[in-house]
């Protein structure tokens, strides 16, 4: 599904309009999927609904879902913010119906809005639309301060409130939101999500989210670059299961991975990685961590490296190096460290810069020949590089240079404000803009993690993941997600295709752990088990 700016919905409209699909229609048919909807999810039918409708199209919008309503046995109110809209067939046809309407023109103080929002069950909200942006004040502030105080009673005396394309006062573009705009429980949006629901404080105002088809025509829609992760996608990319297939057609992932202060990183990142369907997974580590895992981790293969008091050490890289050609994905940085010894691994293992010398990716010939005329190239298979291994990169000159071309880099905000030399406020600012421009500095695919998780490609195309969720605020999340990326790489998968699928997989199981157990107290572990339960259900098994 196509995300979309508030310019480029306009853009839409104008050309659907053109190819005959007119505004009344639309119109028309936004207001009915508005009914629709609610009817769907609040049980509309002999329910007191009053709906708050403004003057322009989203109030038309409000008038259409109205009369509809009206229709399917609710007992409808309207509230005109402006004037009586005399000359608007959608309201004439709200009074063929007889449905009760009061203006605030008339409505000395606001008594009679305060009256009928305290008897209400259902309150919709179709005010303003995507295209407002100035400040609430006059009248329209003081409708929804009325409509903010019915919202502060408890639960079960409150009624529902239900955002027609979007709650009042929540901008479309930026995420910013008036301090008049009084919180959805539901927002029907209309053709396409808006890329301002998925920033902060906007998503917090949105309540239960619907997309709506108002009948604009897909291939109006196919040049968006910005696009959601949804079910319908995923189930498009996910790699297939053929029923004669063996370990090998599911691939082999080799994870660097742990050191003694995090030996759960390596534990959660491989398991992830066998979680989500890879046929082999291989971890490399210190050797003296060997025992600790290997009682946890009984269907991982190990390759055991040499090490000082369990921290890597440079010599281990030629080691993980001999063993690439067997691979068909490559994960590096989970719980590594950031000792010196290690950050030098790193180093030679992704051929980065280092103090004597730069080399492309592949490894020199010895320890004592580290010139560029003497390196021994190879190719690396794709790679995935996470936590410690892109702190290693942080601070070098360039490092994006040498790495092969559409790694996949997962930093957390900290992470990327190391990486592009701000701060963290810098890189929280515009999370979107802020992965496209380094996905296109550093030709890489980069997976901003956080809160709808931006997951952008050099070739501009980048993704949404819809899943916010407080649960997963916590320490071993990132390596679940790393070793699920990881995982479909081995299986396949685009680079791209495998960090989008990566995270929404990451994202859904963590919304199905939370349900079950709460956002305090899921721990990265309950993903593991969850992984292969929605991908169960995205591919519609029994």
């Amino acid at each position: 599904m196509k995300i979309t700016t508030t310019e480029q919905m306009r853009e839409i409209e104008r050309a659907a309009d053109a190819q005959g699909l007119t505004y009344a229609t639309m119109m028309d048919n936004a207001g009915g999927a508005v009914a629709q909807e609610m009817q769907n999810r609040l049980v509309t039918e002999g329910k007191k609904i009053l709906v708050l409708v403004g003057p322009g199209n989203n109030g038309g919008d409000g008038l259409v879902a109205a009369r509809h309503l009206h229709d399917g046995g609710a007992e409808v109110r309207l509230y005109l913010w402006k004037g009586k809209r005399a000359d608007d067939e959608n309201f004439r046809q709200t009074q063929d119906r007889a449905i009760p309407c009061v203006t605030a023109e008339e409505d000395r103080q606001l008594k009679e809005l305060k009256g009928m929002l305290s008897s209400a069950d259902i309150v919709v909200d179709a005010l303003l639309g995507t295209g407002a942006s100035r400040p609430i004040e006059g009248t329209l502030k003081e409708v929804l301060d009325a409509l903010r105080e019915v919202r502060s009673r408890p639960a079960d005396i409150r009624p529902s409130i239900v955002a027609v394309d979007v709650p009042t006062g929540v901008d479309c573009d930026s995420g910013v939101v008036d301090p008049a705009t009084v919180a959805a429980d539901l927002t029907v949006t209309l053709a396409l999500p808006k890329k301002g629901f998925y920033a902060f404080p906007a998503s917090d105002y949105l309540g239960e989210l619907v997309v709506s088809d108002i009948g604009v025509p897909d291939a109006l829609t196919s040049g968006l670059s910005l696009e959601l992760a949804e079910p319908r996608w995923m189930r498009t990319i996910l790699p297939q299961r053929p029923r004669d297939a063996h370990k090998g057609t599911f691939g082999k992932a080799l994870i660097v991975a742990g050191s003694p202060h995090y030996t759960g990183a390596a534990y959660l990142a491989s398991a992830a990685a066998t979680r989500v369907g890879t046929g082999l997974v291989t971890l490399c580590l210190a050797e003296n961590l060997h025992p600790i895992l290997a009682s946890k981790l009984t269907e991982v293969t190990f390759v055991l490296l040499p090490h000082d008091l369990g921290v890597l050490v440079p010599q281990a890289a030629r080691l993980v190096e001999n063993r690439l050609g067997d691979y068909d994905a490559l994960l590096v940085g989970p719980g590594l460290g950031t000792e010196d010894p290690t950050v030098e691994f790193v180093h030679r293992l992704l051929g980065t810069q280092t103090p004597d010398t730069r080399r492309h990716i592949g490894f020199v010939t010895s320890e004592d020949e580290r010139s560029a005329e003497t390196e021994e190239t190879r190719s690396f298979p794709p790679v995935v590089i996470d936590a410690d291994g892109l702190n290693a990169l942080a601070g070098l000159d360039r490092w994006w240079k040498s790495l092969p071309a559409q790694s996949v880099l997962t930093p957390h905000p900290g992470e990327m404000s190391r990486l592009l030399d701000c701060s963290i406020a810098d890189v929280e600012a515009d999370r979107l803009a802020t992965a496209q421009q380094a996905a296109r500095d550093w030709q890489q695919v980069v997976v901003l993690k956080g809160a709808h998780s931006v997951v952008a490609a050099p070739d501009e195309r980048v993704a949404i993941n819809p899943f916010a969720n407080p649960g997963l605020a916590t320490a071993g999340t990132g390596d679940v997600l790393a070793g699920s990326i990881v995982g479909f790489l081995a299986q396949g998968l685009a680079p791209y295709e495998a960090a989008v699928a990566g995270v929404y997989l990451h994202g859904a199981a963590g919304d199905l752990a939370t349900a079950s157990l709460g956002d305090a107290g899921t721990v990265a572990s309950d993903l593991l088990p969850l992984l292969p339960r929605i991908l169960k259900e995205l591919r519609g098994s029994h």
